[in-house]
Formats: C-alpha cells, structure tokens, sequence
C-alpha cells in the first residue's frame, strides 16, 4: 500500500509552500514524482446534480472510461473500467494492488457555507475538470457572476504532461476562442506555449459544466448548464 500523506497534502502550509512556486513566468514543478499514467484521448463522462426545497443536494459524475466501460453490465447498470488507470509498476504509488482505488479526474463538487450546501456543481473533461472548476469559483466568488455566466465565461486550460513527448518543460497552454491577442500575447511572453489545432496534446475537451446553486438570503435555488456539452437545468 502507497503511504500518502493525505494530511500534509491538504494542509494550509502546503498550499503556501506551492503558492511561493507561483511567479509570472511559465514553470514546471519538477519534484513532485508525479508517477506514469497512460492518456486518454476518448472516452466520455455525464454530471448530474439535484437539490429540494429542503436546501439538500446531490452531486454525481459517472464516467464508463474506454471503450464501453468495462463490457459488463449488471442489472442494466454499464460498470466502468476507471481502474486501467493503475499503474503495473510495482515501484509506483499507483501500482495495482487490492484495497487501492485508481488514479482518476472523477470530482463531483459541493460547496458549503456556514455550513450548509451553497453549490453543488461539476465541470467535465478529463484534467480540465479541476482547472474548470476552479476557474467556475474565481468567476463566482471573486468576480460576482452569476452561475450561468460563471459556466459560460472562457476557460484556459494547461494540458501536458509536461516535459513529454516533446512538450515544453512547462506544458501546453489551451485557450478558447475569444480572449483578445494581448491576453495570449502577454502568456505567450511569459513562456506559456499554446497548443496547435493538430498537437498530440490538443485537448478534446474545455469541460462540460452543470450546477445548481441556492442563494443564502431567499432560499431559491438556481441552475445552470453550459453549451460546451448537452445538457440542461430544469426546475420541478
């Protein structure tokens, strides 16, 4: 079994050490000992979340990975196959063992305040997910969007790994159609290199977002859905 330091990881001092990495040039963290993972160029992945009047909510993602999932099929329900994700290096804290669950970008989303469900969302697509999401809490939280929009705005997502195959040290920069040429010129002059439309790393997807947030104050939930993948909000 892979001894991780959930802990440490987590922690507010490690979240410090990685903010003192951050600077205005591109840059790769080159310690981390990040282990191989094979890539996935296919595949698909549906979000759903649901809320009541009550204020309670579900978040849930479910992805059948490659090809079909795993081929089986229980009692109507296609299992995944999320476990190719393992490694068969033994040397690797992500080497197949029992009792160990894969490596795997599955992060339904709930946001808390005070204590109570506030967002229940998730952003699908393969390693966009946690960029996505991420870049969904700046738009609401700092920027003052609404849930709607926060979906809609324009995503630029890092692709990689970095430093393989011919990528970059610090990786590949993917940014969606519609940021104006000082944007990308001014990433661009801070080392980001940005991914050609026929790259071996051009991402398939800029996610696929789906949420339901409820406003504090008056209690009424709101949803949203983004263009970028089917989807849609419906109230009952």
């Amino acid at each position: 079994m892979a001894n991780v330091p959930v802990n440490q990881l987590l922690s507010q001092e490690r979240a410090l050490q990685l903010k003192e990495l951050i600077t205005d040039r591109a840059n790769a963290i080159k310690d981390l000992k990040i282990p191989e993972l094979p890539r996935v160029f296919s595949g698909d992945t549906t979000y759903i979340t649901v809320a009541d009047k009550y204020g309670n909510m579900v978040s849930l993602i479910e992805s059948n990975y490659l090809p079909f999932g795993s081929g089986y099929t229980v009692a109507g329900f296609p299992l995944q196959d999320r476990g190719a994700l393992f490694s068969l290096n033994p040397q690797s804290p992500n080497s197949l063992e029992p009792n160990k669950r894969p490596f795997h970008t599955l992060i339904p989303a709930l946001v808390t305040r005070n204590g109570r469900p506030w967002l229940s969302f998730g952003v699908m697509g393969g390693s966009t997910q946690p960029q996505g999401q991420t870049e969904v809490l700046i738009n609401l939280i700092d920027f003052g969007m609404n849930l709607q929009a926060a979906a809609d705005a324009l995503r630029i997502i890092h692709s990689g790994p970095a430093g393989a195959d011919g990528a970059p040290p610090s990786g590949f920069v993917y940014a969606e159609d519609g940021f104006s040429q000082d944007v990308l010129n001014g990433l661009s002059s801070r080392g980001h290199v940005f991914l050609k439309p026929d790259a071996p790393f051009r991402l398939k997807y800029t996610g696929g977002f789906q949420g339901i947030i409820r406003d504090p104050v008056t209690s009424v939930s709101s949803g949203a859905s983004d263009a970028r993948k089917d989807g849609v909000a419906i109230g009952y």
